[in-house]
């Protein structure tokens, strides 16, 4: 079987839907087809269950993937092993992380893994930090910076690098926001009726905010739902409502000085960001080289408390 073949079949079965996967594995939706048909084909078996809608493994689909994981782990093994013969390691590792996470966490760790490993060449893609542990469980990346979420799936190790408050922020030049919250000094000052709120489509962040405003009981005026920390900040800054943002989004900001944090919802718990891997993957002398370099620097933002974070979770 080919190895490219499987490395489809595998993305495929974890996403289940092939415009996706086709998407992020770079090639065509046809394409992305007709590898399915030829791992079909050399199997004379249906490997998933497909109409027009939905996507779903076979059982034989199901025996697959536990061939094309085991197959893909033990050809990465003999790839890095005879590499290590020449203590050279040699290959490509896929990072995840947000634009804020880029600079704020990556530039001291890739700075020092480059040193210690110059021929591992080095993917990085950046998005919505919503989407990092969903990207590492569907292995499109080997290693993502991602917030912990409060429990964590037993297929993954995550490693805590720094911690982040959420906090509220309002925009600072004239705008009716701007007149609602100017006097504001406690939640109660707040009219959530009426104050717009710009809201996170998905992640920890909606999730605690969500927590947050049915524990008071409210039911704020939702203005937009928007991808990325970094986008809440710019539409916060231009008056088109109030944000819970971490701090460190906040921090790394260009319009950090058009925003101001307001002191409300104070009780958010605040963020652990760290690395993410697959456990299984830790075995994989690249990964598990990225992993020791994070390891050993320790807590890469030192205007981060991690002083109550363990180094495993």
């Amino acid at each position: 079987m080919d190895l490219k073949d499987l490395r489809y079949f595998l993305h495929l079965s974890n996403s289940l839907h092939f415009a996706r996967s086709s998407r992020e594995l770079h090639i065509s939706p046809s394409g992305l087809t007709r590898s399915i048909q030829r791992l079909e084909q050399e199997l004379d078996v249906a490997v998933f269950e497909r109409d027009n809608r939905t996507v779903a493994l076979t059982h034989a689909g199901l025996l697959l993937r536990d061939y094309a994981l085991h197959t893909l782990d033990e050809y990465s093994r003999l790839k890095t092993s005879i590499q290590e013969q020449s203590q050279d390691l040699r290959g490509k590792l896929s990072l995840f992380c947000s634009v804020t996470a880029s600079y704020s966490f990556l530039h001291d760790l890739l700075d020092r893994f480059r040193i210690n490993h110059p021929n591992i060449e080095l993917q990085l893609h950046t998005g919505d930090s919503a989407e990092a542990l969903q990207r590492v469980s569907d292995e499109t990346d080997d290693v993502v910076i991602a917030a912990l979420p409060p429990k964590l799936s037993d297929k993954l190790e995550f490693l805590p690098l720094a911690q982040s408050s959420l906090v509220c922020i309002g925009p600072v030049s004239i705008s009716p926001v701007q007149s609602m919250i100017k006097n504001v000094i406690v939640e109660e000052d707040i009219d959530w009726r009426t104050l717009p709120f710009i809201m996170p489509e998905s992640g920890l962040t909606r999730a605690r905010v969500d927590e947050w405003f049915s524990n008071k009981q409210i039911r704020p005026l939702i203005y937009a739902q928007v991808s990325g920390h970094e986008a809440m900040v710019s539409m916060a800054s231009l008056g088109c409502g109030i944000a819970v943002v971490p701090e460190v989004v906040l921090d790394n900001s260009p319009m950090r000085d058009k925003v101001r944090i307001l002191p409300v919802m104070s009780e958010l718990k605040p963020f652990v960001i760290g690395l993410c891997v697959m456990r299984r993957k830790l075995s994989n002398p690249l990964i598990a080289a990225f992993w020791s370099v994070a390891e050993y620097g320790g807590c890469v933002n030192k205007q981060a408390d991690c002083k109550d974070v363990g180094s495993r979770v």
